[in-house]
């Protein structure tokens, strides 16, 4: 909390233990957004590092494509989708004797729309040629 500008939090005593920071974990958590939203996760993170508090960046997606440790360990594999090739998260954990992997990604794209529509959504045969002849699905 020093190293969000929340010296005064730091050093309440309702919040010395985890009991009090779970009693004000909303204004924990706002003074935290508070203080993040103005900033970049570099620059959160490098104020972080300088404080000595262990911090990590979260990830999204292309974030973990993109990391060569991600890379490095495998945390991806290519599977062919309508003889596309697509990267998909790979089985974990890999185990040296029966690694595992995706032998079959799925069904064609819209192999059971029919089914959704119908079953699921309720929609009449005529219904469904509207929305296609209307673009939307």
């Amino acid at each position: 909390m020093k190293a969000a500008g929340r010296a005064d939090m730091a050093e309440d005593p309702r919040m010395s233990d985890n009991r009090g920071r779970v009693e004000h974990e909303a204004a924990i958590d706002k003074a935290l957004s508070e203080w993040t939203r103005e900033l970049d996760g570099e620059a959160v993170l490098a104020t972080l590092e300088e404080a000595n508090v262990p911090a990590g960046p979260i990830y999204n997606i292309e974030d973990m494509m993109n990391d060569p440790h991600y890379q490095a360990r495998g945390m991806f594999e290519e599977v062919e989708v309508n003889n596309k090739p697509l990267k998909i998260p790979a089985i974990m954990p890999k185990l040296s004797a029966t690694p595992g992997a995706t032998e079959w990604p799925g069904p064609e794209i819209g192999a059971h729309n029919a089914e959704i529509f119908q079953h699921y959504l309720g929609l009449s045969e005529q219904e469904i040629k509207q929305l296609k002849d209307e673009k939307v699905i």
